[in-house]
Formats: C-alpha cells, sequence, structure tokens
C-alpha cells in the first residue's frame, strides 16, 4: 500500500516545487496546544510540504540544545503525548503531519492504541530515532492497512549496503541526516557529504531529505541539488519562541520555491 505522504512530496517535486518540512514542538507556544493549529495554519500557508510535530521528552538523545530547551518547556506545561493527541484530532491539517517522537512515550501510551488513535489525525508519519531498524517490527505490523509510515533516518556512518536495506522498504521518505551529532546549525558538515546524499537520493525509490544541522537558504539551496528538499528545525523553533513569525513564514516561502540548477 502506497502511503500518501510519499504520494504527496512527490506530486510536489513534479509541479516544480521543493520540499521544505518544518519542525516544531507541539506545546511550546504562549497558548501551549491550544496555539498548535495556529502554528500549523501559518506553516502550511507559507508552502511547507508537511509539519514535524515534535513530542516533548525527557531524555531526547538526538535533540540540540534549542530544541530540547523547547520540549523542556513543553514539559513544564504539562504537555503529555496523551494531550497532543487529543489535540490533533480536532485539527484538519492542509498538508501532512508527521510525528517525531521517541520510543517510551509510545510504549507508555500503547503501541496499538497509538496507531488507532492517530488514524483519527493528520498525522501521516512516524519518526523515531531510537528505534533500530532491526525492530521496527515493534509496530510495522500495527501499522499495514493504514496510512502511517515510519520513516528511516540514514546517517553518515551507515554503509552502502545497510542504506539499500533501508531504502528498500522506506516509507513516507529517508529522513538524511547531514551531521554526526545532535540537531541544530553547524559550519562543519563532512567534505564527502554532497556525494553521500547524492548516492542516497539515487538509490531511493522515494524521496530523501536532509535534515540536522539546515539554517539557512544557502543550506536549502545546497540540499536541493543533491537530495528531495529539508527539514528545518532548530532555526524555526528558535525563531517562533522569539516571536519571529514574518521571519518564519518569509523562510519557509524561500525555501518551497527553491529549485535545483
Amino acid at each position: 500500500m502506497s502511503k500518501s505522504l510519499t504520494t504527496i512530496l512527490e506530486n510536489r517535486l513534479a509541479n516544480g516545487h521543493r520540499i521544505i518540512v518544518p519542525y516544531i514542538m507541539a506545546g511550546d507556544h504562549e497558548n501551549g496546544l491550544d496555539g498548535l493549529l495556529d502554528t500549523i495554519t501559518l506553516l502550511s500557508e507559507a508552502g511547507a510540504a508537511a509539519i514535524e510535530i515534535g513530542i516533548p521528552f525527557s531524555d531526547p538523545v538526538a535533540d540540540g540544545p534549542v530544541i530540547e530547551a523547547a520540549g523542556l518547556r513543553s514539559l513544564a506545561k504539562g504537555v503529555t503525548l496523551a494531550d497532543i493527541i487529543k489535540t490533533l484530532k480536532t485539527i484538519d491539517s492542509p498538508v501532512p503531519l508527521v510525528m517525531m517522537t521517541y520510543l517510551n512515550p509510545l510504549y507508555q501510551y500503547g503501541l496499538e492504541r497509538v496507531v488507532t488513535d492517530l488514524k483519527e489525525t493528520s498525522v501521516k508519519g512516524l519518526i523515531i530515532p531510537d528505534l533500530p531498524h532491526e525492530h521496527t517490527d515493534l509496530l510495522k505490523p500495527l501499522l499495514e492497512g493504514t496510512d502511517l509510515a515510519v520513516i528511516p533516518l540514514v546517517s553518515l556512518t551507515t554503509g552502502l549496503e545497510r542504506q539499500k536495506t533501508l531504502v528498500a522498504s522506506a516509507e513516507g521518505f529517508v529522513y538524511a541526516v547531514a551531521i554526526n551529532g545532535v540537531t541544530g546549525k553547524t559550519d562543519q558538515y563532512r567534505e564527502d557529504l554532497d556525494k553521500h546524499l547524492a548516492t542516497l537520493t539515487e538509490l531511493s525509490p522515494i524521496p530523501v531529505l536532509t535534515g540536522f544541522g539546515v539554517s539557512t537558504q544557502a543550506d536549502v539551496n545546497r540540499f536541493n541539488k543533491v537530495s528531495s528538499g529539508v527539514i528545518v528545525g532548530s532555526k524555526i523553533v528558535k525563531d517562533l519562541y522569539e516571536g519571529k513569525h514574518d521571519d518564519v513564514k518569509q523562510f519557509v516561502q524561500e525555501a518551497s520555491c527553491s529549485v535545483k540548477d
């Protein structure tokens, strides 16, 4: 069964647009979860192809300082996964949502229950950084016949043969991690990064999106040349928290209109 997330992203590329997926932390808004719809509306109207919704967690091993701080602010408001799913059930998002979480919150909520409840939302994908490919069978049987995709992450240290394995069964899109480490801006990308991304994109039958450290239009333009688009987290989270909504809107608009040379 082809997942709609893949179809939507592929159609966007076919129509000459780029893919930008902004990341936001659920509950990190002056109005808490009551502000989630406003943020989704802002980003979708600006041209986001999809929106990644972060779930606050006390031990976010893949998150850099900006996103970790956002998660702590959300947790301080008492935001839980149950609250987030309840809120998402009331939101009819114009673009697909992708939930980024860790395995523990899902396990505590109940894997079967979370799949059942997410069917009633606009969530079309799951990113679970601490769930190894070999253990995706914890979720995959529950997702059969649904429109939910488990998004694989491919790092710079992932060997070629394992890349082939990961993309062969990939759904939604492939998340290419541009740096070794946590999320956040870096000026020290590896010299072989572009070659790595180009190879991965050639291998993958579905879109490959580059994330971790993407924060400027120069980054966007660079990665559009060797992958299908970008995921932008820390910059979006920081600007939203600082009230720079116009800057966020402009950034997403420009990134969504970028095309390959």
